[in-house]
């Protein structure tokens, strides 16, 4: 007998947002926070604004992962917070450029194995 597969929900996918404000002051943590950025980059994060990222994941256990993995990766000194949001709130999101708004984003189309 096959497994029953649960189709993807927009409530049950959710999108990791990660902002942080990183001290870079000194040489070395200049080189902490571009470490982190490039951590983050690794980890299949998209830099939505210089100091905040985006992750796609495809459940609340994935993104629950994804969450302490990146507490791995953080800098020593700083501020860092993880929000979590569902796909159906995600694509509330209203984006600006200057006065004109942007064309919502598409949906990754993204393969997880995991």
């Amino acid at each position: 007998m096959r497994p029953t597969r649960t189709p993807l929900s927009p409530y049950r996918i959710m999108w990791l947002l990660v902002m942080f404000d990183l001290p870079v002051i000194k040489e070395i943590e200049r080189k902490r926070a571009s470490r982190f950025r490039y951590d983050l980059l690794d980890r299949g994060f998209q830099m939505s604004q210089f100091s905040i990222y985006m992750r796609h994941c495809a459940s609340p256990e994935l993104a629950e992962a994804e969450i302490i993995a990146v507490k791995r990766c953080l800098p020593p000194k700083g501020r860092v917070h993880i929000l979590s949001i569902t796909d159906k709130q995600y694509e509330r999101m209203v984006t600006f450029s200057g006065l004109a708004a942007e064309p919502k984003r598409k949906k990754p189309e993204q393969f997880e194995l995991f």
